[in-house]
């Protein structure tokens, strides 16, 4: 069986970026990769604005009225802008609205007094506080984003600031979802004898998901291995990767792995960790004319459903990342004490779920099953556990976060 470290490096070895680019809305561009740089269309922000609600002065008005006060002339507000500041007058401006021509100094409304008309200023001042300038976020013409970024939030409202309304786009990594077991069926039906619930649907859907995947829900699928075959065959023509969970194992009812052989080719079967240890990698052939490669990547996860998760964060969120044009990115890690005592080693690398306690230590959950879903609830993350390694209380231990394992 490989390592985890020789798998990864087999999964990656022939893994490209996809061809193509299209241009989206913005408002469809969320988790996407931008296929290239773009530069502002306007400056941000677009005119000299102020930074707080209060007055806008002529810094020369106010030394020569030496203490009176200025009348105010006008109201402006944000979005409407007003007329040239007169002068030995004075402008109300509240937050974000245009600064009159004339004015150089905004102060703000708690360090001035009005009354009867006229505004005084009860603090020291200097030219040009709490003014944003034009163009002082972006310029006109500065790139604004760089090509293979993964597009978070932040970045879709500093686009739309720019005045970019469509992004270009990496093409979409296209993922059928094929999941097999006679034995599953959806939450809110009855459950039957000899039945269990289909988590791994959600589960991995999210995953893709959150990986920026255009996903196909493929149907259930009869624990044949002639279903299982076609199945596979006709996901291959559409889909850049197909993605399953159960039947890569060595059970009787376990036809995956056969259908790959059949429909393709398999590349890796097996590695040694745990949990995830029949893990499956190869790639499905295309009929001609199915257009753009002559094959389509195939990943096979474990049925359980800690061992899908594991797997999927330690070797298909890279494959994604290559497919997607992302940099690579391997997991965050720490070090940090185990606060419990692993005494029997195990031949495999295992990823054992534990989360930081109170003293900053980590604590592991009492159940390390690769069906106990809820231990990946209850962790933080996945210790990296060498092969042949014991753990004793207090040694330090490589620690991964959930966080950098899902992005």
């Amino acid at each position: 069986m490989l390592s985890t470290a020789q798998a990864l490096e087999q999964l990656l070895r022939d893994a490209h970026p996809l061809a193509g680019q299209e241009v989206c809305d913005l408002q469809d561009c969320l988790g996407r990769v931008l296929a290239a740089d773009v530069a502002a269309l306007a400056n941000v922000p677009p005119m000299d604005v102020a930074q707080m609600d209060g007055y806008a002065f002529a810094l020369a008005d106010l030394a020569a009225a030496q203490g009176a006060g200025l009348p105010v002339a006008q109201r402006i507000a944000a979005g409407h802008p007003g007329s040239a500041l007169q002068a030995g007058t004075a402008a109300r401006i509240f937050t974000g609205a245009a600064l009159p021509a004339g004015a150089d100094v905004v102060v703000m409304q708690e360090e001035c007094q009005e009354e009867a008309g006229r505004v005084r200023v009860l603090a020291q001042i200097q030219s040009g506080q709490w003014i944003r300038r034009c163009g002082e976020d972006l310029g006109l013409g500065r790139t604004v984003l760089q090509a293979g970024m993964r597009l978070a939030p932040q970045h879709l409202g500093l686009a739309a600031s720019a005045g970019l309304a469509r992004l270009p786009l990496q093409a979409q990594v296209r993922v059928a979802l094929l999941l097999t077991g006679d034995e599953l069926i959806l939450p809110g039906q009855p459950l039957p004898p000899g039945a269990i619930y289909n988590a791994n649907r959600f589960s991995l859907l999210a995953l893709l998901q959150r990986a920026g995947c255009a996903v196909s829900l493929l149907p259930p699928v009869a624990d044949t291995l002639e279903a299982t075959r076609a199945a596979l065959r006709e996901a291959a023509q559409q889909h850049d990767l197909v993605l399953s969970s159960g039947g890569v194992s060595v059970g009787g009812e376990d036809h995956v792995r056969a259908a790959v052989q059949a429909e393709g080719e398999l590349d890796l079967w097996q590695i040694a960790i745990k949990p995830g240890k029949p893990l499956a990698f190869g790639r499905l052939r295309r009929a001609p004319g199915a257009g753009g490669c002559a094959h389509s990547w195939f990943i096979g996860l474990p049925g359980n459903p800690v061992s899908a998760c594991v797997t999927f964060m330690l070797f298909v969120r890279p494959f994604l990342r290559r497919l997607s044009g992302l940099p690579d990115a391997p997991p965050q890690a720490f070090q940090l004490p185990a606060h419990f005592s692993w005494p029997k080693a195990d031949k495999r690398n295992e990823f054992l779920r534990a989360r930081i306690n109170a003293e900053g230590g980590l604590e592991l959950h009492p159940q390390q099953g690769s069906a106990v879903l809820a231990s990946l609830v209850w962790g933080d993350g996945l210790i990296d556990n060498p092969p042949g390694q014991t753990i004793a209380h207090g040694q330090m231990v490589r620690f991964l976060p959930f966080s950098s394992l899902y992005e």
